[in-house]
């Protein structure tokens, strides 16, 4: 007996044009649209002084360390990985540092000394005087990121906030807040890309574009350790 063709599923055949899951989809890609629409007027001001900060950092042979959790962790490593390989340019890498990528030495400092210690301890190793840190977190209220923003002031470096409209206490601690005007996590996070990617060309522009030189690899420093008075 002949098998008659079983017709295809909802999924297969696509959704109905204008049926309900267009409308959804129109109205959150809407609403993302007008959230990253208010950046320019919101937070271009914090950007630049942010990229001035961190083009002074490399300059000077700093570092820029970077943390953050879940879809913030992410985060930090693609604005990590945008500076140390490229951006836009064919340029010298950049020293940028993800801390959220070793895993031996979160899970091992997570066990010994407690979650809200993983970005701070290894900073405490690692940071010194004039670094940048770029700390990340949505609601503000992340413990081991604003663990690591008070390692990042006593060793004197320069700390760069990325949070959500309830992050408010958390801007304040930082000496530039890049604030996503929103209070729910995708939308915040779509903010922090579209405005870290600013950051990163103008990093990259202002390094390696400046008054027609031709690219030049940032000096390094000698690295001083202690605490900065």
């Amino acid at each position: 007996m002949k098998r008659m063709p079983r017709s295809r599923s909802r999924s297969a055949r696509g959704a109905a044009p204008g049926g309900p899951f267009e409308r959804a989809a129109h109205a959150i890609l809407a609403e993302s649209s007008r959230t990253v629409g208010r950046l320019a007027a919101h937070s271009a001001r914090a950007v630049a002084a942010a990229a001035e900060s961190a083009v002074a950092c490399l300059e000077e042979g700093g570092t820029i360390y970077f943390c953050g959790n879940g879809g913030s962790a992410a985060d930090a490593q693609h604005l990590a990985c945008e500076l140390a390989g490229r951006y836009l340019l064919d340029r010298p890498a950049m020293p940028a540092v993800a801390l959220t990528t070793n895993t031996s030495s979160l899970t091992a400092i997570g066990n010994d000394f407690g979650y809200d210690d993983v970005f701070a301890r290894q900073l405490e190793g690692l940071g010194s005087p004039g670094d940048v840190l770029v700390a990340i977190t949505t609601s503000g209220r992340s413990a081991s990121v604003t663990r690591a923003v008070q390692v990042a002031r006593a060793l004197g470096m320069v700390v760069i906030g990325m949070t959500g409209s309830r992050g408010r206490a958390f801007a304040r601690r930082c000496d530039h807040a890049l604030v996503t005007p929103h209070a729910v996590t995708p939308r915040i996070q779509e903010g922090h890309i579209a405005m870290g990617h600013a950051w990163c060309e103008l990093i990259e522009r202002s390094l390696f574009e400046r008054r027609g030189r031709a690219p030049a690899k940032p000096k390094r420093r000698r690295r001083t350790r202690g605490r900065a008075r």
